[in-house]
């Protein structure tokens, strides 16, 4: 996920404080975002054992693009998949698994398949979860070993075949489970928690599935659809646009020399030079126009097609409800979020670039502010360009953690010394970044494209925010351990406001201070503002699908039009945005995965970022048994839904002026800040 996409609030990241925003896109995530098969209703673990998660991550990834083939050179530590019991992707071990797999599922059905009012409820559940396990454990070991070796074309074939065989052993043996669930009459549900006390351990995932009782279609249209779902519909589609995505080259030099997206993005937003940034901007934008785009347009046409489809199928309110629903997060919380970052958060970007665009013409002599600016370093002092060993970085990123939890940071040393994380940027690797969750015992497992940069610190300590999360959640056990999206960014975000603040006190000097300040509002504000950006693109796309299919020069008119909502007209049009233009940018929306892989998904990035600095204000005011609090929400994994979660804290979510008071108390604050020290040195006036 590149960068210049979509910021993730998911993020945020732990140090991202040492630049600016590395987050302009996205992720999805195995265990927190799986993307859905046809059947895409259901809860992430039934999907997740339905289909083959898409190469987006597994537990929040974050976007950062910073790979650089000259990494490849180095000697930085490789992912040690040993411990999935596989010698290699081709291994007839993988085959003899999954074909006991059939078998134990095959058993399953024809115990278990209208019997569950007879039977012990609680047995069943254990024996599905044993099976899943067994399935993703599969799944998860194609994915990762495809995603650092993507121009393997073999391998590519290989995981397909595996991921149809997978379809259907769910499809003809598993799928009915879910739905027969769903449709326990209440006082059989009612005299088996009487029965075995025990199964209130599974308690939320039964819940889960029940609430999808009014979305479930018939056993046969499920089946039908899960079968077929590697073969036609969607997928194929969008893993044709990730190849196509993987495989593109920029000539950036005047010696003809290429790069990839990842390195493009991370020279664009290093530099301290307004006309390279432009130029860079241009590179990219004219390189995704053409085939690019109109592969682009033609994957999120079949997505949005096959979202409308369904949602009127399944009978959900309104477009979002599917998400919100997987996120177990009412309508009305995520549209009162949308409408407070409208009415709060634009304002306050809006003021935002306008202090940066002052400072910028300050130091960099800029002309005009463009959008190759938005994340454009601040180089007035306190912050070194120097690249950073991995070493260095681990280092960065343990003591930050330690800071907070010498619990956490002894997790995060356990997987740098398990070599759970796969660290150089390399051709034929998966851009970005990601943390996979895999199943309790296994996982987690990160995958990086670290090439040196502060950016790259922060990557690395966001993504291990999301494997502690995981290691403190896997008690819970595989069917329950995937925490909501709403709740997913906790760790990573809270670890970031804990670092950012320890540096922003030991700041020496008042330009370092701004310097700190600028960079920590960059991410906020692409985690908040423009993560919302993005969903009001894929609202204005989904409404618009049913009209018909859409081409890639509509998809540039809806991102045009989502850009000027959030950011205004641009001010050589007479508007008043800070941007003086948007040139160059109408193609952006085409190197977004997200909208692909997890529509609606992009919200929950400014839920997190938001209910995170609330959080942290909590912290400042009651420390005593706050990281006791904070341990125990992570370990809750899904078995708590984001109200109950936060309601030891004092929190709640869905009160009407939760958001504004939020953006206020939290991104307001900060450009107050930043603001007051910027005219203290004379940027501003």
């Amino acid at each position: 996920r590149p960068q210049e996409y979509i910021q993730l609030p998911s993020i945020v990241l732990m140090l991202r404080f040492f630049t600016r925003s590395v987050l302009s896109l996205i992720v999805a995530s195995a265990s927190t975002c799986p993307a859905r098969s046809s059947s895409a209703s259901r809860p992430a673990f039934i999907a997740a054992f339905a289909q083959s998660p898409p190469s987006a991550p597994s537990t929040s990834c974050q976007a950062t693009m910073t790979a650089s083939v000259a990494a490849e050179s180095t000697d930085l530590p490789r992912w040690d998949l040993s411990r999935f019991g596989f010698s290699s992707p081709f291994s007839d071990e993988i085959d003899l698994h999954l074909e006991e797999t059939a078998k134990l599922a095959e058993a399953f059905k024809a115990k278990y398949e209208g019997k569950l009012g007879e039977l012990s409820l609680l047995s069943a559940i254990q024996d599905y979860e044993e099976i899943s396990k067994r399935k993703t454990l599969v799944s998860s070991y194609l994915h990762l070993s495809y995603d650092v070796s993507l121009d393997d074309d073999t391998l590519k074939k290989r995981k397909g075949a595996l991921s149809q065989r997978q379809s259907e052993i769910y499809g003809d043996n598993l799928e009915w489970f879910s739905l027969d669930v769903a449709e326990l009459d209440d006082a059989i549900l009612a005299s088996q928690y009487e029965n075995d006390p025990s199964l209130t351990k599974f308690k939320s995932f039964i819940d889960e599935l029940r609430r999808q009782k009014p979305h479930n279609l018939s056993k046969d249209v499920e089946r039908a659809l899960t079968v077929r779902s590697p073969y036609v519909g969607n997928r194929p589609l969008v893993s044709f646009f990730d190849k196509e995505l993987s495989l593109m080259r920029f000539k950036l030099d005047e010696d003809g020399k290429e790069v990839n997206m990842e390195v493009l993005l991370s020279r664009m937003q290093s530099s301290n030079d307004a006309a390279f940034r432009a130029k860079c901007l241009q590179v990219l934008n004219d390189g995704l126009a053409g085939s690019v785009s109109r592969t682009a347009a033609l994957s999120l046409s079949s997505v949005a097609g096959g979202w409308l489809i369904e949602n009127k199928e399944r009978k959900y309110i309104n477009l979002r409800s599917r998400r919100n629903l997987d996120n177990n997060c009412p309508d009305e919380v995520v549209d009162s979020l949308l409408v407070g970052v409208r009415s709060a958060g634009i304002p306050l970007c809006k003021r935002f670039y306008t202090l940066k665009k002052g400072i910028l013409q300050k130091t960099q002599g800029l002309d005009k502010f463009r959008w190759s600016d938005r994340n454009a370093p601040i180089d007035i002092g306190g912050v070194s360009n120097e690249k950073i060993s991995w070493e260095a970085a681990v280092a960065m990123v343990k003591k930050g953690y330690n800071q907070f939890s010498p619990k956490m940071s002894e997790m995060f040393v356990s997987m740098v010394e398990e070599k759970r994380i796969d660290v150089p940027a390399a051709n034929g690797k998966k851009g970005g970044a990601y943390c996979a969750g895999v199943i309790p015992g296994v996982g987690p497992f990160q995958l990086l494209n670290f090439d040196g940069t502060k950016q790259d610190v922060a990557t690395l300590a966001h993504e291990s925010g999301h494997g502690v999360h995981d290691i403190l959640a896997y008690e819970q056990g595989y069917l329950q351990y995937h925490p909501p999206l709403t709740l997913a960014e906790t760790a990573s975000i809270f670890g970031e406001m804990i670092v950012f603040r320890d540096l922003l006190a030991q700041s020496s000097s008042k330009e370092e201070e701004l310097t700190l300040l600028m960079s920590k509002i960059d991410d906020v504000v692409n985690s908040v503002v423009r993560q919302c950006s993005f969903d009001r693109f894929e609202e204005l796309v989904h409404t618009a699908r049913e009209k018909g299919e859409l081409s890639a020069d509509e998809l540039d008119e809806y991102w045009m039009s989502a850009l000027r909502e959030y950011y205004g007209k641009e001010g050589d049009a007479g508007g008043d945005s800070p941007f003086d233009t948007y040139e160059n940018t109408s193609h952006l929306w085409s190197y977004v995965p997200h909208f692909h892989h997890v529509p609606f998904y992009v919200y929950s990035y400014a839920f997190a970022d938001l209910v995170v600095g609330t959080l942290y204000n909590n912290f400042l005011t009651n420390k005593e048994g706050f990281e006791g609090r904070l341990l125990a929400l992570l370990s809750a994994g899904g078995t708590k839904d984001f109200a109950n979660a936060l309601g030891p804290f004092g929190l709640d979510p869905t009160s009407s002026t939760f958001w504004t008071e939020a953006l206020t108390a939290h991104l307001g604050e900060l450009v107050n800040e930043a603001e007051k020290i910027a005219k203290e040195l004379g940027y501003v006036e």
